[in-house]
């Protein structure tokens, strides 16, 4: 009985044994897995309508590279980008937006501003003058013209890094409710291609505490794309080499359509044709302008002549690999880099694999700044080289100022000559095998070979040519070009 104008209720609770309750976090990470690029997609910032992610694109690969390069993706939930530093949508539209589910939620939002509604954009990397622009750069590791060295060239321009500010849809006005895009794909310009999978939700990224303590500061939630170089055998080349020596007069080119041939172009040439040889001054003009010196060169070589004659290899960038000399204590190759691209190579790298006689030889490289490639702490069968400084930028190709020579285009050039010892590997065959290549990577992308090596002319080491032949062959190549 309760004292009058008081009533209390009294409740005690024993814990039940046998109800097992569960307190764990249901988010689980997955550990982060290697390849040979890596983006992280990271949210620094969370709101109930949007949040900041920064994207970090970084290279492991020692031989793969991406020059001006774009980033694709899809937005599943219909997102949208109003902000980004450190990199820029290829188109700025808002339109699909407005016409959209996204202006009947964002009423008073002035979409002006916004920078692109696609589902599916293309990110590119801005040019050096953004860096410090307060507005649009001002990220580290930003602003290169979209390019990803390997670290073994500058660990510091491996990364490239932007921040995007995303405006999410009902039902996602939540701070804990984030979802990154899906389909990731990035590419670049004469560089391998890359297979990206699904992002995964792995630990958190810790950054630098931006006040300047000495701790470290954890994204709200962080995603991994993995992205590997592709090895189809179905892609097209970007890239090519032709094979010279010493010992022979004639200059073995890229092979016929080597990095594709334009139906157009199957009209006018034949695509299944073999390439045919070429005098070495032909290597310093473009294909379209060899006819007259090929057809004369051949001629004098009692070569029968195709009708029609093949294509072109079109490829933008050619590397011709000349044996200079086969002495007793060693062998020097020379090695000539032509840009008939235009597009400019700043910080270009040459990579060539060797069979491992011929690497055991190498010592230096006289204009690039050559080394061999170490890998886990071994070195493999490859010679990684270089442009020294000041060396290091490989114009495109430009016209010839010169009236008299009728405009013809003059590509961008790099040389060197690569010193081999003998000493370790005194039965080396240089001529007939070991010193020509087995793979030929350029910037990342591997150059194809031609399918035949230079032999010795009529059994002749100098490749010496009588004087009536080298008379008759200028004298008929004139008179063409004329």
């Amino acid at each position: 009985m309760c004292p009058l104008g008081k009533r209390e209720l009294t409740t005690c609770c024993i814990r039940d044994a046998s109800i097992i309750v569960n307190t764990t976090i249901t988010t689980k990470f997955l550990p982060r897995q290697p390849g040979d690029l890596t983006i992280m997609y990271d949210v620094i910032r969370a709101y109930d309508q949007n949040y900041l992610t920064e994207v970090t694109m970084e290279n492991h690969n020692p031989l793969g590279r991406l020059d001006h390069w774009e980033l694709s993706f899809d937005w599943m939930r219909d997102e949208f980008i109003q902000k980004m530093q450190g990199a820029y949508p290829t188109v700025v539209d808002a339109t699909k937006c407005i016409f959209g589910p996204q202006s009947l939620i964002y009423t008073g939002l002035d979409f002006a501003d916004v920078l692109t509604c696609e589902r599916r954009p293309i990110i590119i990397d801005l040019p050096p003058t953004k860096k410090d622009d307060s507005t649009l750069g001002n990220i580290p590791s930003c602003c290169r013209n979209g390019t990803i060295l390997p670290r073994i060239m500058d660990p510091s321009k491996s990364v490239s890094v932007f921040t995007m500010q995303v405006a999410k849809m009902p039902p996602d006005f939540n701070r804990s409710a984030l979802f990154p895009p899906q389909n990731w794909r990035i590419k670049g310009t004469l560089n391998p291609d890359y297979s990206c999978g699904p992002p995964v939700r792995v630990t958190p990224t810790f950054y630098p505490d931006p006040s300047g303590m000495p701790t470290n500061k954890s994204s709200f939630a962080s995603w991994q794309i993995v992205c590997n170089i592709t090895q189809a055998k179905t892609e097209i080349p970007k890239c090519c080499v032709s094979f010279s020596a010493f010992f022979n007069d004639s200059i073995i080119p890229c092979n016929t359509c080597a990095c594709g041939c334009v139906s157009e172009t199957r009209r006018t040439c034949s695509a299944e044709t073999p390439s045919l040889l070429i005098p070495p001054d032909a290597l310093l003009l473009p294909f379209e302008n060899r006819t007259a010196l090929t057809l004369a060169w051949n001629a004098l070589k009692h070569k029968t002549l195709p009708n029609p004659m093949p294509c072109g290899d079109n490829c933008g960038v050619s590397i011709n690999w000349h044996m200079a000399s086969d002495y007793r204590g060693g062998w020097t190759v020379r090695i000539t880099i032509f840009n008939w691209g235009e597009i400019d190579f700043p910080n270009w790298f040459l990579a060539v694999q060797m069979k491992k006689p011929a690497l055991l030889g190498f010592e230096k490289a006289y204009s690039f700044n050559a080394s061999l490639l170490s890998v886990d702490g071994g070195v493999n069968n490859t010679i990684f080289m270089e442009g020294l400084p000041g060396l290091d930028y490989l114009v495109a190709e430009a016209d010839e100022k010169d009236p008299k020579k009728k405009n013809i285009r003059i590509p961008g050039k790099q040389q060197s000559v690569i010193q081999f010892s003998k000493k370790l590997t005194p039965g080396i065959n240089v001529a007939e095998r070991d010193g020509f290549p087995a793979k030929v990577i350029f910037n990342g992308e591997e150059c194809l070979l031609p399918d035949l090596l230079p032999m010795a002319s009529g059994g002749r080491r100098n490749g010496a040519i009588t004087v009536l032949s080298f008379i008759t062959f200028y004298v008929a190549a004139f008179m063409v070009l004329l």
